[in-house]
């Protein structure tokens, strides 16, 4: 058995609803993930947004909008009287459910609630649509076996044995549907596994199921070698390791969560990832295999700022760099790169909400600069440090661009170089160039 995870795009309109539909029928006997129509999500944020504000005319004006394309999906996708009926009546259910949610006092759990109704419309309408075209298709319902644990990650033997237990109950089904992303946390309320967490949901299915392999169904034809929205002429990687896709989903790559990898690597269970809209396309697929002695691919993140902080006192000083992260464990602020040298440290971070408050504690420990609208290129690929010039290759392309900082050597996988994001465009075509 494989999971089958289709994103909003791929189920975004009737049409693409009835082309998935086709793929779930041709692929077999499978548990199919399910995101939120495309655009759904974005409006139930606006929607709790409105909410929050107590601009109550404001949620109930967008979620009209809502409704009426949703009325539009069911008449194109329905053809018979009683499908047509049953898709009117479930998904007027989720909007007088969300109505009666307005109406009411916002709560962070107020708006988990509404941003869980995308993924229980969509499953909803792709699961009477395929018992209307002959297909028995099973609800498993996501709040029933999906949940987190105290610390926000996924009770995995909670997963397993409700998971389990709901395919048990349901051996005569042709396919096994269910909602990507939403859960309920370790209290009981409804959450969520953040945005992309449809990836994530199909990764803890397949991984607690034991899948045969996971499919990713987008509408690219896999991870390509660099970012085709920038560069001309990219092409799919056929194959990459967990590590390589780790660092480019990180990195950039939006066709991946980066949460997805990890139950998938240690269950040792493929990922493959497809194009809905060309099927026969090879696509990538991920797994455990070995070192190739290859560059695979360049990704760029957005929207990153640099810190420096420079101390005197930081030659031979005990517990410096402990007391620089902890600073920013204080401010809830990750980091992505780091340098050091030995009066001073440079790291990188893509949250910007506590930056004020971060900047003005760490002038307690040296002064503090930093530098804002910044972008990590990073190549990836087997940079194991005995592969004798892959870093070299990286660095010269990039000789006429101003780089602020590199980072190389925190894995095997990835060289990362900081630089202003005005030199994005240009720094990726090059090093297309130099490396592919």
């Amino acid at each position: 058995m494989k999971v089958l995870k289709f994103g909003g795009t791929s189920v975004g309109s009737a049409e693409r609803i009835k082309h998935v539909a086709g793929l779930i029928k041709a692929s077999g006997r499978n548990v199919v993930v399910l995101s939120a129509m495309a655009g759904t999500t974005n409006t139930l944020v606006e929607i709790a947004d409105y909410l929050s504000k107590g601009n109550v005319p404001g949620a109930q004006e967008t979620l009209n909008h809502l409704n009426l394309k949703y009325n539009a999906v069911i008449d194109e996708l329905f053809v018979t009287p009683g499908a047509h009926a049953r898709a009117k009546a479930v998904i007027g259910e989720r909007f007088s459910f969300i109505r009666a949610l307005v109406r009411g006092e916002y709560s962070l759990a107020v708006s988990k609630e509404i941003l869980a109704q995308g993924e229980l419309m969509s499953t909803a309408l792709m699961n009477i649509y395929l018992n209307e075209i002959g297909i028995k298709s099973v609800l498993l319902p996501a709040l029933d076996y999906m949940r987190t644990d105290a610390n926000g990650e996924p009770d995995m033997r909670y997963v397993s044995v409700r998971l389990r237990r709901l395919l048990d109950l349901n051996r005569d089904a042709d396919v096994f549907l269910t909602q990507g992303y939403i859960c309920l946390n370790s209290v009981g309320e409804v959450d969520n596994l953040k945005r992309g967490g449809s990836d994530y949901s199909a990764s803890i299915i397949g991984a607690v199921i034991d899948a045969e392999e996971i499919e990713i169904w987008t509408d690219i034809d896999g991870m390509h070698n660099n970012d085709p929205r920038y560069v001309e002429n990219t092409a799919p990687v056929g194959e990459l390791n967990f590590e390589e896709a780790a660092e480019l989903a990180y990195f950039g790559a939006k066709i991946l969560h980066p949460n997805c990898v990890l139950p998938a690597k240690l269950a040792n269970i493929p990922v493959r990832l497809l194009n809905t809209l060309d099927p026969k396309a090879r696509g990538t697929v991920i797994y455990n295999m070995p070192p190739d002695g290859k560059i695979k691919a360049v990704a760029a993140k957005d929207n990153i700022t640099a810190i420096k902080i420079k101390s005197g006192r930081m030659l031979l000083a005990y517990g410096f760099l402990h007391k620089v992260f902890e600073t920013f464990e204080k401010h809830q602020t990750s980091i992505d790169m780091m340098a050091t040298s030995e009066v001073g440290v440079t790291v990188t971070i893509d949250d910007e909400s506590h930056l004020a408050a971060l900047v003005d504690d760490l002038k307690n420990f040296g002064t503090v600069t930093f530098d804002r609208d910044m972008v990590i290129v990073c190549v990836v690929g087997d940079l194991e440090w005995h592969n004798r010039g892959f870093e070299a290759l990286a660095v010269t392309a990039l000789r006429d661009i101003p780089v602020r900082m590199i980072s190389y050597g925190g894995s095997n996988y990835n060289i990362s170089m900081v630089i202003r994001s005005s030199d994005k465009l240009e720094a990726l075509k090059r090093l297309s160039e130099a490396l592919f």
